[in-house]
């Protein structure tokens, strides 16, 4: 069912459509494939805004969720939705993810926490948390293929990978050489400046800056993180006796995080050749 749609989505066969009539169609078919290419999102947070905090059967709801995305993420690849070039990728935004969320978790930092049981806590974080960066991945790999992107006047690789890098960094440093977050973004402007992400709604391609596309997928994360916390999956210190909106900041933390995950996918060989590198 989902081959099948799909393969309606990604035919680009000319439509006879003008005016209103063609910007009403291509708004429902931007929105279709925005919403398919969210299916590992929408499945994973669908798992955590239903399972309780009790958890089912007697397991608690860090080893559910856990079990729920293994499970969303192994049949994705077994319905080749996802390739194993894919879910390297996917693993590769787990391992990152993860790593982070031990540093901002730890007793010396305490940035947020998960405050509920599990058994598949490793140094006070639940293994599932992993996948809400892998999510992240999933949606513009997904994307990628459902828009048919292009990106011209990409940055030059190793600058755009050296960004990334310090993007990360800072996650980490941040908390003892000072935060150089505007200075990251403030480079990470010169350098997409000029870069054209071109996609394809229903059969015309369209265009947009990749900057705006970067702060874009922030904010929706940002969102997302909101309902996280509200639902108390995690929590930051300022939410412990009362949940309040998670600071407007974390939107930029997110957006440069967007970048890095970008990165990532953008070297997979069967995107790079699609890539314009000016020489």
């Amino acid at each position: 069912m989902l081959a099948a749609l799909d393969s309606h989505l990604t035919d680009a066969r000319p439509r006879a459509l003008d005016g209103w009539r063609r910007a009403l169609v291509e708004f429902l078919y931007f929105g279709v494939k925005e919403a398919r290419a969210c299916l590992f999102v929408g499945l994973f947070f669908a798992a955590v805004f239903l399972v309780p905090r009790a958890g089912l059967l007697g397991i608690a709801r860090y080893d559910v969720l856990l079990l729920a995305a293994l499970a969303i993420q192994g049949g994705m690849v077994a319905t080749r939705l996802e390739s194993w070039d894919e879910l390297k990728a996917v693993s590769l935004f787990h391992v990152v993810g993860f790593a982070l969320e031990v540093f901002k978790t730890s007793g010396a930092i305490g940035s947020w926490s998960y405050p509920d049981a599990g058994l598949t806590k490793l140094f006070g974080v639940p293994l599932f948390a992993g996948f809400m960066y892998a999510a992240v991945g999933s949606y513009i790999i997904q994307a990628w293929r459902l828009f048919d992107l292009r990106i011209r006047h990409h940055p030059p690789y190793p600058l755009a990978a050296l960004i990334a890098l310090l993007i990360y960094a800072n996650f980490f440093t941040h908390h003892y050489i000072g935060d150089y977050r505007w200075y990251l973004a403030a480079c990470a402007l010169g350098l997409y400046a000029r870069t054209t992400v071109i996609f394809r709604p229903l059969d015309r391609d369209r265009r947009m800056p990749l900057l705006l596309a970067f702060v874009l997928i922030g904010y929706f994360i940002w969102l997302a993180e909101n309902l996280g916390t509200f639902f108390g999956v995690w929590r930051y210190p300022n939410q412990l006796g009362a949940w309040a909106v998670v600071h407007v900041s974390k939107w930029s933390s997110w957006s440069l995080l967007v970048v890095m995950t970008f990165t990532i996918v953008a070297n997979l060989k069967h995107v790079k050749a699609r890539i314009h590198v000016p020489e």
